[in-house]
């Protein structure tokens, strides 16, 4: 299941994409699969694992060409490990709500972005997000360890961006049928997974995930501008030098 559209990423072959925050890798396997390269990058070392055994599988089965660029690093958002001007894109997907020094995070992508270059950051939408964090406090931080910190708007997310000195180009929402699942878990119980109606959704999520039937595609397509769990926005850096480029102060 993934968030982030990438004919609005721009994605070309042989670039070099930084999937931050990358948990099990599904933006990056899809990297691979569209013939760039790609680094995995998050704190959660058991993830880490899982995403190079998953690699190793893709290579073994022919899936990718053992040429092909497939790393996974641990890191933080706010000292990443790379170098400045390092990635050609760069995919953050549901990371900054998590994090406490989100404009420091920003920077971060900003460095290690090269001239030009587009991220795609993902965040809980601001509609559906409310709605869960008034019905349940266990939902977010700081009930919930390493959980969500802070809502974000639209109009917040993109001067945030603009302060780290990256330009809003693209903008849209994604996984409408999500919001109902989770505004259900935090009603009866965010860890109530036993609960009848959660089990029934979850197969219905399932279910639209694996088969994709044109049913659910159509209502996702026609839901999410409104309901959309996930809200996607895209940023250019600069196409200037490092040295000629300007930034906004914080």
């Amino acid at each position: 299941m993934l968030t982030v559209d990438y004919a609005r990423l721009g994605l070309e072959p042989d670039e070099l994409v930084l999937d931050l925050g990358c948990g099990f890798g599904r933006h990056a396997y899809e990297v691979l699969r569209r013939g760039a390269r790609v680094v995995a990058c998050d704190m959660a070392i058991p993830e880490l694992r899982e995403v190079r055994s998953t690699y190793a599988a893709m290579l073994e089965s022919g899936e990718i060409p053992p040429d092909r660029v497939a790393t996974a690093a641990a890191g933080d958002a706010t000292r990443l490990p790379f170098p400045d001007d390092t990635f050609d894109r760069i995919i953050a997907s549901e990371v900054l709500e998590h994090v406490p020094d989100d404009q420091g995070a920003l920077d971060e992508l900003h460095r290690v972005l090269r001239p030009g270059g587009v991220l795609a950051a993902t965040v809980p939408a601001f509609l559906p997000e409310r709605i869960c964090w008034a019905l349940s406090d266990d939902y977010h931080a700081p009930a919930e360890p390493g959980g969500h910190v802070r809502i974000y708007t639209k109009a917040e997310l993109q001067v945030k961006m603009e302060m780290a000195g990256l330009a809003p180009v693209d903008y849209h929402r994604a996984h409408a049928l999500h919001s109902p699942y989770w505004w259900l878990k935090c009603a009866v119980g965010t860890k109530n997974d036993d609960n009848p109606l959660v089990k029934a959704y979850l197969r219905l999520l399932t279910w639209d995930i694996v088969e994709q039937p044109t049913v659910t595609r159509v209502a996702e397509r026609v839901l999410s501008p409104v309901l959309g769990k996930s809200a996607i926005l895209y940023a250019r850096k600069s196409p200037a030098t490092r040295e000629g480029s300007i930034r906004v102060a914080a």
